[in-house]
């Protein structure tokens, strides 16, 4: 009898912690949260990877590139199942052929080729979380504390390469490197530094207390533009620059939309030849610790 009662007395506060079907707190069908963000940000171009020829997707990834993110979430929750997300990202992105230097016998020109660039991300996406072992109701038992998920959604992201050169950074866009705009190059078209993303992920969520939880989760953003790093055509006539820029800019423009020559000082610019790959769009991802507060759920008096 006595082992009984201290049974009994150790299995209550064990139960307690399991806030959604207990007698401290309702669960309402509908409840927010609110959240930040912070993990790193990486990105697929055409410009660093791994040895060989340019891979796609996580065949070509390099860690040496990620750098920080950080953003902040509002999310409505419904039954736990369901979340849609409005959330805030912001980070970096950045690639450069030097990254491959220990392996440019195998690179067949990129790491010659010298290029390189960074770019701040400022992103709003709206996204859907489905929790599938929420779809069943647990009024007979206790609800997992660990679930895992799926995020799906669209994003507006803003980005602006740029690339280093004695010493000082300048905007790559307004140089227009491969023609974009010029009637030369019809088929070149001039691209916008505001765009629509689209994403996809998964990600483990842990209910810490009734009102905190915390999440571990992966994003990758598909983009419709292959010029995150300004890199994405063939090279073009260098005297053009000065019919479309200013006298400072065609000549900016012209040091830098070939740098093959700062390797190799003898080599001269292959008109129309192979700069980046158009056929595969540029894409970046994060990896990210979130921790939420949840707010509407109503404590049993």
């Amino acid at each position: 009898m006595a082992a009984l009662v201290c049974l009994l007395f150790v299995q209550q506060p064990l139960k307690s912690q399991y806030y959604y079907y207990n007698n401290k707190y309702y669960d309402n069908p509908l409840v927010f949260e609110v959240g930040v963000t912070g993990g790193v940000m990486n990105s697929f171009t055409d410009l660093g990877g791994k040895k060989g020829v340019g891979k796609n997707f996580i065949k070509d990834l390099r860690w040496k590139t990620a750098r920080p993110s950080y953003g902040l979430y509002v999310a409505a929750n419904y039954q736990d199942a369901l979340f849609v997300r409005l959330e805030g990202t912001f980070g970096q992105v950045t690639g450069a052929d030097s990254i491959l230097k220990n392996v440019a016998a195998s690179t067949y020109g990129r790491y010659e080729r010298n290029l390189s660039f960074k770019s701040k991300i400022s992103e709003a996406q709206l996204s859907v979380e489905v929790h599938p072992l929420f779809f069943k109701p647990y009024e007979d038992g206790n609800p997992p504390r660990l679930s895992p998920y799926a995020v799906a959604g669209v994003g507006l992201f803003s980005f602006d390469p740029q690339t280093k050169f004695n010493g000082q950074w300048y905007a790559l866009k307004p140089l227009r490197t491969e023609g974009q705009g010029f009637a030369e190059y019809p088929e070149t078209k001039e691209y916008s530094l505001t765009q629509l993303n689209f994403l996809a992920g998964a990600g483990l969520k842990y209910e810490i207390s009734p009102f905190i939880n915390a999440r571990l989760e992966f994003v990758h953003r598909f983009l419709r533009t292959d010029y995150l790093d300004d890199v994405s055509g063939n090279y073009i006539d260098p005297s053009l620059f000065a019919n479309y820029l200013t006298p400072n800019q065609a000549s900016i423009a012209q040091q830098l939309y070939y740098r093959r020559d700062e390797i190799v000082p003898s080599d001269v610019s292959p008109l129309d030849s192979q700069r980046g790959d158009p056929k595969d769009k540029d894409a970046y991802f994060t990896i990210q610790f979130k921790i939420g507060m949840t707010l509407g759920r109503q404590k049993i008096r």
